[in-house]
């Protein structure tokens, strides 16, 4: 698939995430460098789902707003775990929009196996248990 039209640059927040929806998606598009570089992401923490659109942005990062993973915006990667990723999409500014290619993602890292009673993410949240655990 191609590019295709996402939201006018103009409602994009500066320095900061936008949420937007595409075709039952839902996206976090990140406005940097004054406009001149866009970044789209899914929008879900993948560790509870926060809205990541709604993080910090310090830099050439995202915190989640819920639980404070930090998520490098060039690659969707999690600073606390390289096994936890978001999908980035191809994103580019033209005519006065961001468009993004929905076809083209980078998929994130399938989630590690649950090997121990408490090791889902090593290191990244000593809080973590399994489905099913009482």
């Amino acid at each position: 698939m191609a590019y295709v039209k996402l939201i006018p640059i103009d409602r994009c927040r500066h320095d900061g995430g936008t949420f937007v929806e595409f075709d039952g998606r839902e996206l976090a598009v990140f406005l940097l460098d004054d406009g001149r570089r866009v970044i789209a992401l899914d929008n879900a923490c993948p560790h509870a789902g926060g809205n990541l659109s709604g993080g910090a942005v310090d830099g050439r990062t995202v915190t989640c707003p819920w639980h404070q993973w930090v998520f490098e915006l060039e690659t969707g990667v999690c600073a606390h775990s390289e096994l936890a990723r978001v999908r980035r999409y191809p994103a580019e500014v033209r005519e006065g929009h961001v468009w993004f290619d929905p076809a083209s993602a980078v998929a994130p890292a399938p989630f590690p196996p649950i090997k121990g009673e408490h090791d889902v993410f090593p290191g990244a949240c000593s809080s973590a248990v399994r489905a099913g655990d009482s």
